[in-house]
């Protein structure tokens, strides 16, 4: 790439469920470099959903190392960097060393037993703009601190940290080792409260955390420090879903939709904190200044449930690839990792409203078919708070089908756009990093509506299978 010498690029890193990954961007968002490694996911038992918090950390380094090799390599200078973390994902470390004391548990874990704080439910929500649930990080920290014997020794000895997955990281990859997270990731531990962007002494007092365990909360856009080995300013730190909204700059009149192993359908509300349950409230972005808040949906069986139907369903790649060519599929019971919004409840087992027989590509089509009704029951509710919406916008793995695209745009009626570059959380957080105040390319397909009666009869017997369930 001779002709991107002394081009100044971003670095975004992103560490997902799956994978963490390191991209430079240019100064239009054009990706120039991406580097991945996988990650562990471990189920030792049913609720119970951890990752190793070094493996975590590790694989940021080695990713962020390629990068800032590529860099060099190719005469780039990175002007700033951005992270991008798992919400809800939570860790506990020793201030003195940054060494972990236990797994990080996922956003998808639920182990947490909530029942004893189901009085403070309606007073958790009015704080936070969230429901009181065992996916977000108070209950799990409250279970390590229960639970394991490392947690509760350095409590005692004064020694403990805890938080979002994002602060564990920021301790470890800035210099000084900085006990700070950012509003975004501090929002979905269910202590912050939503309009203060600060710990709540009345949550932490409920869930019986210490404030001096907690890390300081700054806004999203903030100067976290330099990267160690690097000397490159972190200006901006932020949750996943946050981030993928911002991916083509300000969304402006578009809802965003992110489909990867959840489905997270969000729409922006400015300076103002809008509730309309059931949708939940929070914020994509935030500075000195003030916070751009949303309203979001919730789908858990998005990628899940792919995975579910791979495991369980016999879909091989045959079924999904031809998916497609199903001209009436079955209905398929998605309750794959849970109810999300608007029902948020556990709901029955999955379940295929058809006999065993049903050929793969037809149960495949269901399972897809669920997705978009899910998706779509949540956009429902989104459009009529939001009145000013005239498009959808996918990213995530799901937007690389275009059957999926064009039954999203069908029942919905709204066209949908696909851009090309597909890195929403690591463009979105990039484009914070970098200011917030530039123009990214975007490329994109576009998926005009059209009227499908199959489609819309189904999604009605759908939702009233589901709200029986």
């Amino acid at each position: 790439m001779s002709d991107a010498n002394h081009v100044r690029v971003i670095l975004a890193l992103d560490q997902g469920t799956h994978a963490s990954r390191a991209l430079l961007l240019d100064e239009s968002g054009r990706v120039l470099s991406s580097r991945w490694q996988n990650l562990n996911l471990y189920r030792p038992c049913p609720g119970h959903v951890e990752q190793d918090a070094g493996e975590l950390l590790n694989s940021l380094r080695v990713v962020m190392a390629h990068a800032l090799d590529y860099a060099t390599r190719h005469g780039l200078t990175i002007e700033c960097a951005g992270l991008a973390t798992q919400r809800s994902t939570v860790a506990a470390w020793a201030k003195s060393t940054g060494e972990p004391l236990a797994p990080a548990l996922s956003w998808l874990d639920t182990r947490a037993d909530l029942g004893a704080f189901a009085q403070r439910g309606a007073d958790i929500q009015r704080c936070t703009g969230l429901r009181l649930s065992p996916h977000y990080g108070a209950g799990k920290l409250r279970w390590l601190l229960e639970h394991d014997a490392r947690v509760r020794e350095a409590a005692d000895s004064g020694d403990l940290a805890l938080g979002p997955l994002a602060s564990f990281l920021l301790f470890n990859l800035v210099e000084g080792q900085p006990f700070i997270t950012d509003h975004a990731n501090a929002h979905r531990t269910l202590l912050m409260n939503l309009e203060t962007r600060d710990w709540d002494p009345r949550l932490t007092s409920y869930f019986d955390i210490a404030t001096q365990w907690l890390p300081r909360c700054a806004p999203v856009r903030h100067a976290f420090g330099n990267l160690c080995g690097g000397g490159i300013g972190l200006t901006a730190c932020g949750g996943d879903q946050g981030a993928a909204v911002l991916a083509h700059g300000a969304p402006g009149d578009t809802i965003a939709i992110n489909a990867g192993t959840g489905a997270f359908v969000l729409a922006t509300t400015g300076e103002r904190i809008v509730r309309r349950a059931p949708l939940l409230s929070g914020l994509v972005a935030s500075d000195s200044t003030g916070a751009t808040y949303c309203l979001e949906g919730t789908v858990n069986g998005a990628g899940a449930a792919i995975a579910h139907a791979q495991e369980h369903l016999g879909c091989d790649a045959a079924a999904w690839a031809s998916w497609k060519n199903v001209a009436e599929p079955p209905l398929f019971l998605n309750t794959v990792g849970g109810l999300g919004s608007p029902w948020w409840r556990t709901g029955r087992a999955p379940k295929l409203a058809v006999n065993a027989a049903a050929p793969p590509p037809a149960i495949a089509a269901a399972v897809m078919e669920s997705i978009v009704f899910m998706i779509q029951a949540n956009l429902e509710l989104l459009c009529a708070a939001v009145a000013t919406t005239k498009q959808l916008r996918i990213t995530g793995g799901l937007a690389h089908d275009n059957a999926f695209c064009q039954r999203l745009a069908d029942i919905s009626g709204l066209p949908v756009t696909r851009p090309e570059e597909t890195e929403a959380t690591a463009r979105g957080i990039a484009w914070l990093a970098a200011g917030g105040d530039r123009g990214w390319s975007a490329e994109a397909t576009r998926f005009e509506p059209a009227y499908d009666r199959g489609l819309l009869g189904r999604y009605r017997r759908f939702r009233e299978a589901v709200d029986e369930a």
